[in-house]
């Protein structure tokens, strides 16, 4: 591997590996950022943001919330009111299909989209493990949802309003250099609906751009990778193999990634290397670090806690078999339970086992039966 693209990488990790070595010292550090911006919003001043300095002071300053708790203040914020939740003006807004529950709006600034830039962690981490620099070389298969479906109104100016996974991937295409085929502009322009037929175009486009390239990796919904390889084999007798010689998948958006969708997924893909992102449309919090089925937490970026039912702790103090209610602090969201359910495999790792539900502890550990014996 080219020695300068392995100094690049490093440098663009060290951060995340640095959280990794000491996580108390960098929730900290985090927390006093995540502070200082707080301070300078409604809610944040409502809350005592620039009297809080411990950890105890600002789960005492600060309630545990959820996206229903916060809905009425993002409205306004939707109707124009900024500086309610955000320190800073939103260059756009992330949705979500309501696939695991309501369907959000989720405001985006230039800080929490410069974070977004995590997704390529995963990425490069690898390259830099493994020495597979020539995944590099060829093209991302870009199976994404639209960067933009329409715009918000806020105040005078309109702020694009798109999903998630296309917001990520058009800006880490953008910051990393990636290839996208094909670009995320070509998927935006076929608007934002989510019918049968809808995602029949994209594939169709997706496979027309994409047929003749040098095809390494696909990053993006796990569902959708799926999704896509049952539209080729329906269509055009083929599967993925059949057409690329992929390195590697990165799946995110839904949990059992290694027990339950990775034998598919090679199935139709190859003998990929897949890697497991976990985050949301609220961020990207976490990653694989090696070949361990787990993903290890971004404890540079995000200020994560857990309710584990009889207590609030921090995530890197949760022991070996622990689950917990994952409660996360972002740049726009303080203290923001996120609806899922995560388990402690032994520091740094981690997995999200599912949504928070009833009897989802028993599912999971009936699937976990099911499909690791």
């Amino acid at each position: 591997m080219n020695q300068g693209f392995r100094g690049i990488f490093r440098y663009r990790l060290q951060p995340w590996y640095d959280g990794l070595e000491d996580p108390a010292a960098a929730q900290q550090a985090v927390l006093e950022r995540l502070l200082s911006d707080y301070a300078r919003t409604a809610y944040g001043r409502e809350h005592g943001a620039a009297e809080v300095h411990t950890i105890a002071d600002y789960r005492r300053a600060f309630p545990v919330v959820t996206y229903a708790d916060l809905e009425p203040l993002i409205r306004r914020v939707m109707a124009g009111e900024t500086s309610l939740l955000l320190p800073e003006p939103p260059v756009a807004w992330g949705m979500t299909r309501g696939t695991t529950g309501q369907s959000k709006s989720v405001p985006i600034t230039s800080t929490d989209l410069e974070m977004r830039a995590a997704g390529s962690r995963v990425l490069l981490n690898y390259v830099l493990r493994s020495g597979r620099d020539d995944v590099l070389q060829g093209a991302c298969l870009n199976l994404n949802y639209p960067a933009q479906v329409d715009t918000v109104q806020m105040g005078g100016r309109e702020v694009p309003r798109g999903y998630s996974s296309g917001i990520y991937a058009r800006y880490n295409a953008e910051r990393s250099n990636l290839w996208l085929v094909p670009v995320q502009e070509e998927i935006d322009a076929l608007g934002g609906r989510d019918s049968e037929a809808d995602w029949r175009s994209r594939f169709a486009l997706v496979y027309e751009r994409a047929r003749e390239e040098s095809v390494t990796m696909c990053i993006g919904v796990t569902q959708t990778m799926l999704r896509f390889a049952r539209f080729l084999r329906h269509r055009y007798g083929l599967y993925p193999k059949d057409v690329w010689r992929m390195q590697l998948l990165g799946c995110t958006s839904i949990a059992g990634i290694h027990s339950k969708y990775k034998p598919a997924l090679r199935a139709l893909y190859g003998p990929v290397e897949v890697l497991e992102i976990y985050g949301a449309t609220e961020g990207i919090f976490a990653q694989q670090l090696d070949e361990r089925p787990y993903v290890v937490p971004n404890y540079d970026l995000f200020f994560f806690e857990v309710d584990t039912g009889r207590e609030v702790k921090m995530l890197h103090e949760m022991r070996r078999g622990e689950i917990g209610s994952l409660v996360v602090s972002t740049p726009v969201f303080p203290r923001y339970r996120i609806g899922d359910l995560v388990r402690c495999f032994g520091a740094p790792y981690y997995r999200c086992i599912g949504r928070e539900r009833p009897l989802a502890r028993l599912r999971y550990a009936l699937e976990r039966l099911i499909h690791w014996g």
